[in-house]
C-alpha cells in the first residue's frame, strides 16, 4: 500500500468519524422529544414488548395482560416474540428506552447502506456524506419518526428482510434473517412468496424452516401461551387496535373507512389484493431477473404493507427502501427528482390533513377529498407500486 493510499484511507476513516457526529447531532431533537415525553406517552409499542418479556419472567398468561393505563395495549405478536423479548425485560425502563432507540437507528443504517448502495458506489469519493445525507432524510420520514416515537420493531424487520435479499456474501445462511423475521411479526411472510416467483428455492427452504422452528419451538418452552395465540388472539382483528383509524393504511383500512356493508368491503378487498398482489409480485420477479433487487425488495415491502389487513403508518418503514430503489446510481435526474418527492410526501403527515379538511365540514368538498387525502400514505404505496413495476422493463431494455 502506497503513502498516498495510507492517507486517503486516513481521511475516509476521519470523514466517517464526522458523520457519525454529524448524525447524531441531526436526529438529537427527534429522540429528545420522544424520549422526554410523558412516562404514559413514551414508547408505547417497546412497553408492550417488556410487558410480554416480564410476563413470561413472572409466569402469567401473554396475551391476557394489557400495559398500564392510559394506554392498556396487549401483546399482539407470535409468542417467540415474548420469548426474545424478555432480555427487554430485564433491563430497567430507562435503559431499555436508549438500548432500543440507539438500535433503531443502528437498522436504520443498515438499511439505508444497502437500499442506497448504487448510489454510494457511484459517489464513492463522497460516500461518507453521502451517506449521511440520507440517514438524516430518512430519519425524518414519517413512517420512521414513528419508529422513534413508539419505540418500534419494523426498521429493524425491514433491515433483516433487506440484508437477506441483498447481501452480496452473507456470513448467515440467506434465508434465516427472513424466517426470524416472518417468526416475529407475520408480515415479512410476503417475502416467501417473493422467493417462491423468484424461484429461489434454497432461500426459500431455509426461510420457511426458520419460520418454522422459531414458531414450533415456544410450543415446547410456553405451550399454552403459543396456543392462546395461534387458535385465540390470532383471530381477534380488534386485538389490535381500531382498523378503521386513519394510522391504518392498508387496502383493507382504506376501503373500511368507506362504511361499506361488511361483505361488499370483503369481496371488493379480495378483489383488489388479488390484482394488487398479482401486480406487485410480478414487478419484484422482472426486478429479480434484471439484476435489480432493491427495487424487488421495495415492491414486496409494500406489498407487505397494501396486502396486510391491518398495516399503521410506522410499517411503511420500506419507504426507505424504496426510496433507495428510485434513486438508483445516482446519475438519473429524474429519478432523483421523482426521490425527493416521494421523500417530501412521506415527511409531511397526509393522512392527518384529510382528518383535518372532513373535519372542516366544507360543502361537496370536505367529504370525498377529505377521505381520499386520509387515505394518502395507502395510496402512495399503490402509485409506488405502480411506478417501481413500470420502471423495471425500461432497465432491462437499456441493459
Amino acid at each position: 500500500m502506497t503513502g498516498g493510499e495510507v492517507r486517503a484511507g486516513r481521511r475516509q476513516w476521519w470523514a466517517w468519524a464526522v458523520v457519525v457526529l454529524v448524525v447524531a447531532a441531526a436526529v438529537t431533537p427527534l429522540v429528545h422529544t420522544w424520549l422526554t415525553n410523558p412516562d404514559d406517552q413514551r414508547l408505547v409499542d417497546l412497553d408492550v414488548y417488556r410487558t410480554g418479556g416480564q410476563m413470561l419472567l413472572d409466569g402469567r398468561p401473554v396475551y391476557r395482560y394489557f400495559t398500564p393505563a392510559p394506554q392498556l395495549l396487549p401483546f399482539t405478536y407470535p409468542p417467540v416474540a415474548a420469548m426474545l423479548a424478555v432480555g427487554l425485560a430485564g433491563m430497567s425502563w430507562g435503559v431499555a428506552q436508549w438500548v432500543w432507540t440507539a438500535g433503531i437507528f443502528v437498522a436504520l443504517a443498515v438499511t439505508v447502506g444497502f437500499a442506497f448502495r448504487e448510489a454510494l458506489g457511484t459517489w464513492r469519493k463522497y460516500a461518507p456524506w453521502a451517506f449521511a445525507l440520507f440517514m438524516v432524510a430518512c430519519t425524518y420520514l414519517m413512517p420512521i419518526r414513528d419508529q422513534v416515537r413508539f419505540g418500534q420493531v419494523d426498521i429493524l424487520l425491514v433491515a433483516l428482510c433487506l440484508a437477506d435479499c441483498v447481501a452480496r456474501r452473507p456470513w448467515w445462511p440467506r434465508g434465516f434473517l427472513i424466517g426470524l423475521a416472518t417468526a416475529v411479526k407475520l408480515t415479512p411472510g410476503v417475502f416467501l412468496i417473493y422467493l417462491l416467483v423468484t424461484r429461489q428455492w434454497r432461500t426459500f427452504f431455509m426461510a420457511a424452516f426458520a419460520a418454522a422452528v422459531l414458531t414450533l419451538l415456544p410450543f415446547a418452552v410456553i405451550p399454552q401461551d403459543a396456543a392462546e395465540f395461534w387458535f385465540s388472539a390470532l383471530l381477534d382483528p380488534e386485538r389490535l387496535g381500531a382498523n378503521a383509524a386513519t394510522t391504518n393504511q392498508s387496502i383493507r383500512g382504506m376501503l373500511i373507512r368507506l362504511y361499506l356493508p361488511d361483505l361488499l368491503t370483503s369481496a371488493i378487498w379480495a378483489a383488489v389484493v388479488a390484482a394488487v398482489g398479482w401486480y406487485g409480485f410480478r414487478g419484484a420477479r422482472d426486478a429479480y431477473q434484471a439484476g435489480d433487487s432493491i427495487t424487488a425488495v421495495a415492491l414486496v415491502g409494500l406489498m407487505a404493507v397494501l396486502l396486510s389487513p391491518v398495516a399503521w403508518i410506522h410499517h411503511l418503514a420500506y419507504v426507505v427502501v424504496v426510496l433507495g430503489a428510485i434513486v438508483g446510481d445516482g446519475r438519473d435526474p429524474v429519478r432523483l427528482r421523482v426521490a425527493a418527492g416521494v421523500w417530501l410526501y412521506y415527511v409531511v403527515p397526509v393522512p392527518w390533513w384529510g382528518v383535518s379538511l372532513k373535519a372542516a365540514d366544507i360543502p361537496g368538498v370536505s367529504l370525498v377529498l377529505g377521505k381520499i387525502v386520509q387515505n394518502g400514505f395507502g395510496l402512495g404505496a399503490l402509485a409506488l407500486v405502480w411506478l417501481l413495476a413500470s420502471w423495471v422493463p425500461k432497465r432491462r431494455m437499456l441493459a
